[in-house]
């Protein structure tokens, strides 16, 4: 178990550990989920981190085919 204490102002210390496995570095914001008593923290991932996330090798398709796509996948679901 990794524990930090928590200054008179409410801060704290993340431990390294906490930070690596997050993948959190300096200025990196985090998000607060509390539920039944206990609190999650998730790192806060901007949405231009995604860039190049997905790969596509066939030729460009247009808004209005992706719309189609998505309609047409949620419906066999």
């Amino acid at each position: 178990m990794i524990e930090s204490s928590v200054t008179k102002k409410g801060q704290t210390t993340l431990p390294k550990s906490v930070r690596e496995t997050l993948g959190l570095k300096a200025g990196d914001r985090v998000r607060y989920v509390i539920s039944d008593g206990e609190v999650r923290m998730l790192p806060v991932r901007p949405i231009r981190r995604l860039f190049g996330a997905l790969q596509h090798d066939g030729p460009a398709v247009s808004v209005e085919e992706m719309e189609q796509a998505a309609a047409d996948g949620a419906c066999e679901a």
